[in-house]
């Protein structure tokens, strides 16, 4: 079996035979796909995309230290970058997309980049994939630093725009992640976070979409999220800071404060106006007592996470 150990210095890497490829492989369980009924397609697509949660299980080790690192990079005024073509750099710009109305993030905190740029997200551009040069040029572009976390995507683990952006990446100092379909041996490459998401040959052959994109979808979920509970934008299970921008989410917002209080809706709508449509400063300003401008300045203190500033008020109440 062929081992590509990714260059230091050279981005483009040559043409290469990528039929030894785990994500290339054929796919025993569907040789007569196109001979299959409707209830049986349906029932080979169930079973196999099983395989992806199973998949993502066992990189459970590697997925919590990315949390960790990229957590502790965005609570020190890091950011946090997705990087992919095709599939692999759409999955991570609607992550990127994503974080704001749920988490209201920044839109700078968490960003998505593919290569062809937005015009890819809906045109396909793979050929652009091949240009290790765009991938590094992307990482200059936006000023990566020693402060950021960028992940690579790229589910045969040979797409030459990653490798230069992550090379690249590195080379300034930015803590690397690296996820892939393929396994270690099949594709070696350097860097911080090495997660592997092993779902085996596609149903249809070689098309990463499936199987490798619905598992990437479910480590990229863990990844954001599990970052921003860590960063205290998480109460319970509760996505207390989440934006107020349209009427789907101001209903949500609303009965957030109803289950966490005794309120009523009156006084549920009080609440959140009064607190500028943050559901977080709400729940501040109703458990602690304070006024907004009070409890704004807390929650700074305690860099945004409300179970910390919640018992911090209460034990500044007890020592008095």
């Amino acid at each position: 079996m062929t081992n590509y150990q990714l260059p230091i210095t050279n981005y483009q890497l040559p043409i290469m035979d990528r039929g030894h490829l785990l994500t290339e492989q054929v796919n025993p369980n569907s040789q007569n796909l196109d001979r299959l009924s409707c209830l049986e397609l349906v029932e080979l697509f169930n079973c196999e995309d099983a395989k992806a949660v199973a998949a993502v299980a066992e990189a459970k080790q590697e997925l919590a230290e990315a949390i960790a690192r990229t957590s502790r990079a965005l609570r020190h005024g890091g950011r946090l970058f997705y990087i992919g073509a095709g599939t692999s750099g759409r999955l991570g710009v609607l992550d990127a997309s994503e974080c704001p109305p749920t988490f209201c993030t920044p839109p700078e905190m968490v960003q998505g980049i593919i290569a062809g740029g937005a015009a890819a997200l809906v045109r396909s551009s793979e050929d652009l994939e091949d240009r290790a040069e765009d991938g590094a040029g992307a990482i200059a572009q936006h000023k990566i630093t020693q402060l950021d976390v960028v992940i690579g995507i790229t589910a045969g683990g040979t797409t030459p725009y990653v490798q230069g952006a992550l090379q690249a990446a590195r080379a300034r100092g930015a803590t690397t992640i690296f996820i892939a379909c393929v396994p270690q041996e099949q594709v070696q490459i350097d860097v911080d976070v090495d997660i592997r998401l092993l779902v085996g040959a596609e149903i249809l052959a070689g098309s990463t979409r499936l199987k490798a994109g619905t598992a990437t979808k479910l480590a990229l979920n863990i990844i954001s999220t599990g970052t921003m509970v860590q960063l205290g934008k998480v109460y319970g299970n509760r996505m207390v800071d989440v934006a107020v921008t349209n009427n789907k989410l101001r209903d949500r917002a609303l009965r957030i404060l109803r289950d966490l209080t005794d309120l009523e809706a009156d006084a549920a709508e009080t609440l959140l106006d009064r607190s500028g449509k943050s559901v977080k400063l709400a729940l501040l300003m109703h458990w602690t007592g304070l006024e907004k401008e009070a409890g704004d300045r807390l929650l700074v203190e305690h860099k945004g996470n409300l179970r910390a500033a919640v018992a911090s008020c209460k034990n500044s109440i007890i020592s008095t």
